[in-house]
């Protein structure tokens, strides 16, 4: 097998157009590329399947159990050439200062060697102390080789690339020059995702042939033979298939955060996945089940209100006994209003009676657990999700709660809200979660669908 890991010193060290860059440049030599993002981000993950065409996937170590990464990396590995997962963060960042769920932890897990990538600006012979400190952090990393990024000059590459090679024993397989028309677009939440990107097939091609110039990929992919361990998938929510099921799937601009596995999980026990857009369609296609993920309902608020007909329809779809699951940007719809920084306020669905108010900064950041209150959607009373929160806006309501949330951080403190809204056959909160980390969850959700049948 033939994988590696796209590490970054640091945050901002480029990990994420470089990773763009290589997918691109195998996909163009005809090799089946199959991207994956450490951890739980949804954005990068787009950007990866914009640029090779193929499908990423998140492998989470914090919501998902060791021999299920495991499966699921082989499983998507089956029919590769060559596996790029992108990090995140720096290299050895995770929670806490143990690392846990940091790249290397995935690295080390998986078997897969590490490309680290280093900032050259402003820096010569001191970028071989910083590899050397990667090195010796822990040895049981594979760091098999370097890629300068920000490099002005081939002369400032020289001097880097040989103090490196002299005093860390690894290969430099090449660098990048400073791509400003290259950075990609970002917002309050991060990148901008690909879903609103103009770029054309032909300006990838562009990076891709700018990464063939200066990095060495025949080497790259020398140095990516690996042998990862083996993982086994846990079993399926039921022993039956749901072939009559139909399902409901938000999918456009304004909605398109979905874990790839969430939704072939589904269909793998039968479920048929109907694509709907919130902000075009008319009405919701006939289905048992919706499924609203996260995205920017805030950027497209005006047109997610004017459609009328859509609103009316999903507030039918719900009152008359629908099982709809919708997370983060998914819940800003379904309540019955959003209002944005400048205080206009546009009307939502309507299902639940809160509101989503827009803040200048960030609410909630991180992984997190949530222990069920009540019986709901997706839990049992007492039953705990571990998932991830990560948005620029409160939902404000009298609405009963049916999660307690919690967070450990790094000093031991644990910090305590409540979430989560909806009655017996809705579920909406600001939580992202990864089905695979236990699929019978799926239960409750599959038995409300089959009572509209």
């Amino acid at each position: 097998m033939k994988a590696i890991l796209i590490g970054g010193a640091q945050s901002g060290a480029g990990k994420t157009l470089l990773t763009l860059g290589v997918l691109r440049a195998l996909a163009l030599r005809g090799l089946r590329v199959q991207p994956f993002k450490c951890g739980p981000d949804y954005i990068d993950t787009g950007w990866h399947h914009a640029v090779s065409g193929i499908a990423s996937h998140n492998l989470d170590a914090y919501m998902l159990h060791p021999d299920t990464l495991c499966g699921l990396f082989s499983q998507h590995m089956a029919d590769a050439d060559v596996g790029i997962i992108e990090g995140v963060m720096g290299l050895y960042d995770g929670l806490g200062s143990e690392g846990e769920c940091s790249s290397a932890a995935l690295a080390k897990l998986l078997g897969v060697p590490v490309i680290l990538v280093i900032d050259g600006k402003a820096v010569s012979t001191s970028a071989a102390a910083m590899v050397l400190g990667f090195q010796l952090f822990d040895p049981a990393v594979n760091i098999a080789g370097i890629i300068v990024n920000r490099v002005a000059t081939q002369r400032h590459y020289h001097l880097i690339k040989t103090a490196i090679t002299r005093y860390c024993d690894v290969p430099v397989l090449g660098y990048l020059p400073p791509l400003t028309e290259w950075e990609l677009p970002s917002r309050h939440l991060g990148l901008v995702p690909a879903q609103e990107s103009p770029r054309l097939q032909e300006q990838w091609d562009q990076l891709a042939a700018c990464v063939e110039q200066h990095i060495d990929i025949d080497q790259l992919l020398s140095l990516s033979d690996c042998t990862p361990t083996t993982g086994r998938l846990p079993m399926p929510p039921a022993n039956i298939r749901y072939p009559r099921l139909r399902l409901a799937l938000a999918q456009d601009e304004a909605f398109h955060f979905y874990y790839p596995d969430n939704l072939q999980l589904l269909q793998d026990i039968g479920v048929t996945i109907i694509p709907f857009s919130p902000l075009d369609d008319n009405e919701l296609p006939d289905c048992q089940m919706v499924y609203i993920g996260g995205g920017f309902p805030e950027m497209f608020a005006e047109r997610l209100a004017g459609n009328h007909a859509m609103r009316a329809s999903l507030l039918r779809a719900g009152q008359r006994g629908t099982a709809i699951y919708a997370e983060c940007g998914g819940l800003m719809y379904l309540g019955a209003a959003l209002e944005d920084r400048q205080g206009l306020s546009f009307p939502m669905v309507g299902l639940l009676r809160g509101t989503s108010r827009m803040s200048a900064g960030l609410k909630r950041f991180g992984y997190c657990e949530a222990e069920a209150l009540c019986d709901n959607l997706l839990t049992e009373r007492g039953d705990v999700l571990r998932g991830h929160e990560f948005h620029h806006s409160e939902y404000i309501t009298d609405e009963p709660a049916l999660f307690s949330l919690s967070k450990t951080h790094a000093d031991g403190q644990v910090q305590r809200w409540h979430g989560g809204y909806g009655s017996g056959h809705i579920l909406a909160s600001y939580l992202h979660v990864h089905f695979y980390q236990r699929p019978a969850l799926l239960r409750r959700w599959l038995e409300q669908g089959c009572e509209q049948l």
